[in-house]
C-alpha cells in the first residue's frame, strides 16, 4: 500500500467500533509475533554453507519469511533453518508459544490448544524441539562426580506393535531396581550442577565404564553408592572412587562426599516426567535433554532461548 493510501486508511481508525479493533488486532498480532520469531532466527544464521562449509554466501532474496543465502561456490541456497531440526515446520508464528508451553511442561494436548494447532502437530513439534537438547551433553565432569543409577518403567506407548501383551489401563511396576520391565538410565553431576545422563541397555560395567572414561576427567573422585558396576567401572579405568555403604546408615564420607546432588535431580526428574503420564523408552533421551535445559537455565530460560537450542545454536546454551 502506497503511504498516501495508508494515511487515508489510517484516519479511518477513529470510526472503527470495538469488535472491528478486536478484529483487526487479531490480524495484526501474529504477524508481530511471526516477524520476533523471523528476527530471533536471524541473529543465529550461520556464517558458512551447510553443504559445502564455504564461507563465500551472499544474500539471495526471502523465503517463507525468512532471509534466503546463496553459496558462490556450490551454487546453492539455504536459511537459517537448513539441517536443523525445525526445517520445513509451518506455523513459525506459534513457535514462540510453543517454546513456552516447553518450559511450563505442558502436555501435547495442552500446547496444542495454547498455539491452536492440532494434537499430532503439537507431537510432533515437541520431539522436534527436543531433538538438539537431546544430543547436547557436556563433555567434562570434574571435581567430585556424584553418579547413580536410576530406573523408568519400559514403556511402548504409541507403538502399533508390541513385543509382548498388553498391560491393562492403571498397569505399574512395582519390581524394584533393574528387571526387564525397567529401563537404567545412568546419571552423573558434579558440584558445579553440571549434569549429564544416558540411557543404558543394561546396567554393567561394560556399558558404564566407556561412559565414565568419556565424561569423567582423570583427576576427578566418582561417588557411587556401592554400586558394583561403576565401582567396576572406576577401577578399569583408573580413577579414585569413593562408595557410601548406604545400607547401614553411611551417606556422607570424610564430611565432602555424599551423593544428595545426584539424588535431588534424581527426585526432580521424576517428579516433574510424572506429569506425562508415562513415557514411551524411545523417546525417554529426548525428555531427559529436556529436564536437562530446564535445570540449565534456571529462572533465566525464556522462549528465546528454547527456539535456538532447538535449531541447535544457542549462544548460552554451552556445556
Amino acid at each position: 500500500m502506497k503511504t498516501k493510501a495508508f494515511k487515508e486508511w489510517l484516519g479511518g481508525f477513529d470510526e472503527l467500533t470495538s469488535r472491528q479493533r478486536q478484529a483487526l488486532l487479531s490480524q495484526l498480532e501474529p504477524a508481530a509475533i511471526q516477524k520476533t520469531v523471523t528476527v530471533e532466527l536471524e541473529n543465529s544464521i550461520q556464517s558458512d554453507c551447510p553443504y559445502c562449509h564455504s564461507q563465500k554466501i551472499g544474500r539471495w532474496g526471502y523465503q517463507s519469511g525468512l532471509q534466503r543465502l546463496r553459496c558462490r561456490d556450490c551454487g546453492k541456497c539455504f536459511n537459517s533453518l537448513t539441517g536443523t531440526p525445525l526445517a520445513r515446520l509451518r506455523h513459525k508464528d506459534c513457535w514462540l508459544n510453543y517454546s513456552q508451553a516447553l518450559i511450563d511442561g505442558q502436555s501435547v494436548r495442552k500446547a496444542a490448544l495454547k498455539c491452536g494447532v492440532n494434537k499430532t502437530t503439537s507431537f510432533r513439534w515437541r520431539h522436534r524441539f527436543l531433538e538438539c537438547p537431546a544430543n547436547l551433553k557436556p563433555s567434562t565432569l570434574t571435581g567430585i562426580v556424584e553418579a547413580d543409577e536410576t530406573y523408568f518403567p519400559l514403556s511402548f506407548k504409541g507403538s502399533r506393535e508390541l513385543p509382548r501383551s498388553a498391560h491393562h489401563r492403571g498397569h505399574e511396576s512395582h519390581q524394584r531396581g533393574t528387571g526387564e520391565d525397567k529401563v537404567p538410565v545412568l546419571i552423573l553431576r558434579d558440584r558445579h550442577g553440571v549434569t549429564t545422563d544416558f540411557k543404558l541397555k543394561v546396567a554393567c560395567q561394560d556399558e558404564e565404564a566407556p561412559i565414565v572414561r568419556t565424561v569423567v576427567a582423570s583427576d576427578a573422585v566418582l561417588c557411587t553408592d556401592g554400586s558394583r558396576s561403576l565401582k567396576g567401572a572406576a577401577h578399569q579405568i583408573g580413577i579414585a572412587h569413593r562408595a557410601l555403604n548406604l545400607s547401614k546408615g553411611v551417606r556422607v564420607l570424610a564430611g565432602v562426599y555424599h551423593l544428595q546432588n545426584v539424588n535431588a535431580y534424581d527426585s526432580r526428574l521424576k517428579n516433574w516426567i510424572r506429569r506425562f503420564n508415562g513415557v514411551a523408552t524411545k523417546y525417554l533421551e529426548n525428555y531427559l535433554g529436556w529436564r536437562r535445559e530446564l535445570e540449565y537455565f534456571g529462572e533465566k530460560i525464556s522462549s528465546a532461548a528454547v527456539l535456538h537450542a532447538a535449531i541447535g545454536r544457542s549462544l548460552q546454551f554451552n556445556y
